[in-house]
Parts: structure tokens; C-alpha cells; sequence
């Protein structure tokens, strides 16, 4: 079947297609008609627009929800600095936040698990561009945690929309909207601004997430594939109305903000949505059902074929992020140097390994819940050893990627590291390079038949090179 076989059952269900107008409610009735804010809205709730775009936003580009619930949101107290100098996401220069930009390739070991620490608190920026504070660019985290939430807590980025890359242990993720349960090899997205709480059933969780600060992700467009392949939009899952009545209580609303972490007091749950209609929610897919396409006659084509979502920039077809995988494929090309070319990008790219063997780096320096970074015009490729095997390798059809799911954030923009990502968490490989590429040998052998066209280079001074080589000549 092509979808992913997971250990730990799906418990709840779901509203499928992505960007589809979807309505749910969790008691009969509790959805108005015809009307999205009545003068009196049904059982006493209250109606509120969640909006995720300008209210002037083209149709095709417009996301907004209605939500009618039992108290609206604004009912809390001021939102006060929590942590604020130690909890800092910003990818911009502070004093104490260095950001470096650097040309080198970077490779980091499996980061460490963190029992230690709840959801909110496991967040760590390894890298960005741009500024939340101006709704541009992006960051790329590693979450590790080990601690629910408190049972009275709720968090929400006012940044960007949080894409949510499982590698380790499951989430359990109850938002104002309903409820979602990721496991690894699924991936989950959650909007700028809808609150949510985060447990784990099966205990510490380990993974990765890219916060996009502007714009939202959309399905690549397929071009020559035509209207079907890739990451199809019915087998993305959005959650269905689930709602506390609890107007008692003290809770906490945990807030990201420009970076820095700001916390609100009220006496109401923040989960008290009993109804909703709109085309702004979470959701999320499993990676299991994306349909891979590839070269069936010669050529190793551009990872791009990849693409599960995209965030455009405003020259079309120069995304600000590509979320791309490279799952279980076969790979049939005849005459073809089979995995991905060396190759320098003016593309910033950011992988993880969810599990498995990447193909591409078979030489065991690339591990689950590691990650690696080829920043803009950084030359990079398949490691020595891989080189050398798929350089003499049978060309018979042959799968690749069995038990294993490789993942890359892609960005037109050049990413910078942080302190944290650096030097901090201590996983960077010094010897990346050394044990990757150096290690190539050249290969070159002269043709003892045709001499070298020197072109004038090695001629006579004031010397006309070889007329065959230069159009148009004219003696």
C-alpha cells in the first residue's frame, strides 16, 4: 500500500485535501448558516476570524477561518518577557546571538535527546535568514524534548507556519482546531498564530521543523506531470472541532514573538472551539503516500521532482522554502551516473535523516537525526565511497532507499548559522570534508591519439591558436 506502516495507531480522525474549504463542527448545529457572523451565533458562542492572509489578499491566495467558540481569544491578561535572555529564536544579529555566515559545508551528528525539557522549551534555531519582524525568510530547528506540556498551557508562534518534521517518538498535538497525531515519517504544518499544546505518548521526541516567515506553503505546481504525482492534495489530513468547556481554570498562553517568548494569563481554555469553516487550519501527510516520479531512460534528474511543499518567492519558480524528500524509489536510468551530481547551487540546503541510509552518503557520516547544510555556491555531492561503488555498479533497475527517508529544506536565500548551531551543541564533524570529498582521486588519463588544443595558450608569443576552434575566422 502506498502509505506508511506505523507502530503506533492512529486514533483519531480526519477532514482530507489540501487548501480545500473545509467546515467541522463538534455539536450539531453549533455552525451558523448562511451568515458567518450573526447577531447572535448558535448556543451562545462566540464568533472570530482567524485570518492568515490580508483580508484583500487575492481569492486563489486568501486563507481565513471563522471560529465560534466559547470565549474569544482576546480575554487575557498582558503578555509579559518569559526567559527573555535565554529563549531567543530570532535569526538576526544580537550580541549575544551571533549568526555566522560561512561558505564551508556543515555536517552535524544525531542531536542529543532532551528529557529534560517541554515542547516550547526544546526549540533550538541551528539556522535562518530574514526577520519574522518584517514577514521575510525562514528559520531550521531541532526540537528534542521529553516533558508534555503543561496540562493548562498553550503556545503559538506569532512569527511563521511551523512545518513539523518527525525523526524520533510520536506528538501528540491538541490545537484550538482540533487534534493531530505525527508520527515519524508524517510531517505536520501549524499556521502563524493557532495555539496549541504538545504531549508525548510514547515518551521523548526528536526532530526538525522549518518556521516560514512569510507567505504559506502550497502544493508545487506539476507542470508536464499534468494534474496528478508527487504529494497528492487528498491525503492531506486537517483536523475535526474538539472543544473544552472550561471557564474556570487558570491557563497559560505561551507566545513567540520576534523570537523572544512572552507569556498571558486567562481564565478559559484556549481550546473551546465547537465549530469552524475556512481554508485556515493545521494539517498534516504522510510521507508514505507521496508518488515519486524519475528518469526511466538516462539522466539523473533535478531533486525538484522531490518537492512535497513549496513557499514562493516573488519570482515564480525561486522558492523561499522547498520542503523536499527522497523516499524508497527504483532507479532504471540506462548509461547514467545514478545518484545525485556534484553540484554547486544558488540554493541553500538544509538535510536530515528521518531513518535509514541516505543513497547519496553511504559513507555512515550522514545519521539519523543528524543533519547537514550546503550553503549558497557550496560544491557538494555523493561522498568517495558512494562515488566509487555507483561508478561501477551493474546498471540493473535496483531500489533505493528501502527503510529509509531522507529530507532537505531548500532556499533561494543564504543561510546563516547560529552560536547554538555552531559551537553549542558540540555536533558539528570537523572532518566533514576530509572524510567526504578529499578522498577523491582524479581519474583523468590523456588520449595518447589527439593532442591537446592549446587555443594560442601554449603557442608562439603573438601566436594564432588553432582556426578550427575559433567561428567565423577569417585569414
Amino acid at each position: 500500500m502506498p502509505s506508511s506502516q506505523f507502530a503506533h495507531k492512529e486514533k483519531y480522525r480526519y477532514l482530507n485535501g489540501f487548501n480545500s474549504y473545509h467546515e467541522s463542527e463538534a455539536v450539531e448545529g453549533a455552525l451558523p448558516i448562511g451568515a458567518n457572523s450573526p447577531q447572535k451565533p448558535p448556543y451562545g458562542l462566540y464568533a472570530e476570524k482567524l485570518s492568515g492572509t490580508a483580508f484583500t489578499a487575492p481569492r486563489h491566495e486568501n486563507q481565513q477561518t471563522w471560529l465560534y467558540r466559547v470565549l474569544p481569544s482576546c480575554g487575557h491578561s498582558n503578555f509579559e518577557p518569559r526567559e527573555s535572555s535565554t529563549y531567543n529564536t530570532n535569526p538576526e544579529n544580537k550580541p549575544y546571538e551571533k549568526i555566522h555566515h560561512i561558505p564551508n559545508q556543515l555536517r552535524w551528528d544525531p542531536f542529543d535527546l532532551d528529557e529534560t525539557v517541554d515542547w516550547v522549551h526544546s526549540l533550538h534555531l541551528v539556522a535562518g535568514a530574514g526577520d519574522p519582524t518584517m514577514k521575510s525568510g525562514l528559520g531550521m530547528y531541532i526540537y528534542a524534548a521529553g516533558k508534555d506540556m503543561d496540562a493548562h498551557e498553550a503556545f503559538y508562534s506569532a512569527d511563521g507556519d511551523f512545518l513539523i518534521v518527525p525523526q524520533h517518538g510520536v506528538l501528540d498535538i491538541r490545537t484550538e482546531l482540533g487534534r493531530l497525531l505525527v508520527r515519524p515519517n508524517e510531517i505536520c504544518v501549524i499556521p502563524r498564530g493557532i495555539k496549541y499544546r504538545v504531549t508525548f505518548p510514547e515518551g521523548p521526541v526528536r526532530g526538525y521543523i522549518l518556521e516560514l516567515y512569510q507567505g504559506h506553503f502550497q502544493l508545487p505546481e506539476l507542470g508536464p506531470i499534468g494534474s496528478n504525482c508527487l504529494a497528492n492534495a487528498r491525503d492531506f489530513q486537517a483536523p475535526i472541532a474538539d472543544f473544552d468547556e472550561d471557564t474556570s481554570s487558570e491557563w497559560h498562553v505561551l507566545c513567540k514573538f520576534a523570537g523572544h517568548l512572552f507569556s498571558a494569563k486567562q481564565t478559559h481554555s484556549p481550546f473551546d472551539v465547537v465549530a469552524w469553516h475556512g481554508l485556515y487550519y493545521p494539517y498534516k501527510y504522510d510521507l508514505g503516500r507521496f508518488n515519486t516520479m524519475g528518469s526511466i531512460s538516462f539522466d539523473h534528474p533535478d531533486p525538484s521532482i522531490y518537492t512535497v511543499l513549496t513557499a514562493q518567492s516573488d519570482h515564480p519558480g525561486t522558492a523561499v522554502a522547498d520542503f523536499v524528500i527522497f523516499p524508497p524509489r527504483w532507479l532504471v536510468a540506462e548509461g547514467t551516473f545514478r545518484p545525485p551530481w556534484y553540484h554547486r547551487n544558488t540554493m541553500s540546503e538544509f538535510m536530515g535523516l528521518i531513518h535509514g541510509q541516505y543513497d547519496a552518503k553511504t559513507g555512515g557520516g550522514f545519521q539519523p537525526a543528524g543533519a547537514s547544510l550546503h550553503n549558497v555556491m557550496a560544491g557538494h555531492g555523493p561522498d568517495a565511497s558512494t562515488h566509487e561503488k555507483a561508478s561501477n555498479a551493474d546498471l540493473k533497475p535496483a531500489k533505493v532507499g528501502e527503510g529509509s527517508m531522507a529530507f532537505m529544506f531548500e532556499s533561494c536565500l543564504m543561510v546563516g548559522v547560529t552560536e547554538w548551531g555552531l559551537k553549542k551543541c558540540k555536533k558539528i564533524q570537523q572532518d566533514y570534508n576530509a572524510e567526504s570529498w578529499e578522498p577523491l582521486k582524479p581519474h583523468f588519463k590523456r588520449p595518447e591519439g589527439p593532442k591537446k588544443i592549446e587555443n594560442g595558450v601554449g603557442g608562439t608569443e603573438g601566436g594564432i591558436g588553432d582556426k578550427g576552434q575559433v567561428p567565423h575566422w577569417t585569414s
